[in-house]
């Protein structure tokens, strides 16, 4: 029989933290998110951090905005890269991810999304021909708004003039600043808005959507997608919630984005 051997309480101590302090340190990886850009760059950056602060929280990473000055910078980097980790998209550039790159949906904002083409207050027109000839304000195609314009106007030698702007932030001072006859703003900017009159409002189509790159590690998609749906759960997604003005995240798949994508034929570079 072997001599038992005691170690003292304070040895055993030390020697467990010597191990512990030598094991393997697991580091947190890094990750792109990307955000369709309805708003400045910078405006971009700051208005979303509390996402990607929330993401990191949750699950041990760092996920850094990738934002863009305008859609036509952000399809360019699309279409030749699409190498963004995550993307929190509008609807068609989620069906082109999916199909064009193999991007997983895993959430969606909730409730739906469509575009009111609105007029001053001073201004009563009841269809969008009676703009015809007449400036129309809205971020140029390929934003989502600038395919739902042109698809108003489908007669080639009866349209507006379409007016491009960076974000609907401009959009919305062009028309009350009275440089444009009508802007098509996303309908919950403007409900409620007593200074502009309604001309039509699109069909709803499902909400931005967050969806993950291939490449993405599956054990992180599945803490994100997590994350995203539980976030209403607690206080500090709720929030995270309020802060970026989303009422909550609810389950999406990529059939539900996959024919949005459509929207886009007929742009340059599709």
């Amino acid at each position: 029989m072997h001599p038992v051997i005691v170690i003292p309480r304070r040895i055993a101590v030390t020697i467990v933290l010597v191990l512990y302090l030598l094991a393997p340190i697991s580091q947190a990886d890094s990750y792109t998110l990307a955000i369709t850009p309805t708003m400045p760059k910078e405006q971009t950056e700051e208005y979303y951090r509390p996402l990607a602060e929330y993401l990191g929280t949750r699950t041990g990473h760092v996920f850094q905005i990738e934002a863009h000055h305008n859609y036509v910078a952000y399809w360019e980097a699309m279409r030749r890269e699409n190498t963004a980790d995550l993307v929190l998209d509008a609807p068609h550039f989620t069906g082109y991810r999916v199909a064009k790159a193999n991007y997983q949906v895993l959430a969606k904002i909730r409730d739906t999304l469509s575009f009111s083409l609105v007029t001053n207050e001073d201004l009563l027109l009841f269809e969008p021909a009676e703009l015809i000839g007449k400036k129309v304000v809205t971020p140029a195609s390929p934003s989502l708004s600038g395919v739902e314009l042109a698809r108003m106007f489908p007669h080639q030698m009866r349209q507006p003039t379409m007016v491009s702007t960076q974000n609907f932030n401009q959009a919305l001072e062009r028309l009350k600043s009275g440089r444009a006859s009508a802007a098509l703003i996303p309908t919950p900017l403007v409900s409620g808005d007593t200074t502009v009159n309604t001309v039509t409002t699109t069909e709803p189509v499902p909400h931005h959507a967050v969806s993950a790159s291939p490449d993405l590690p599956s054990e992180v998609r599945q803490q994100i997608r997590q994350a995203l749906l539980t976030a209403h759960e607690s206080e500090a997604g709720q929030a995270m919630l309020e802060k970026v003005n989303i009422s909550g995240f609810e389950p999406a798949d990529n059939d539900l984005y996959r024919p949005y994508a459509a929207l886009l034929e007929g742009v340059w570079g599709y």
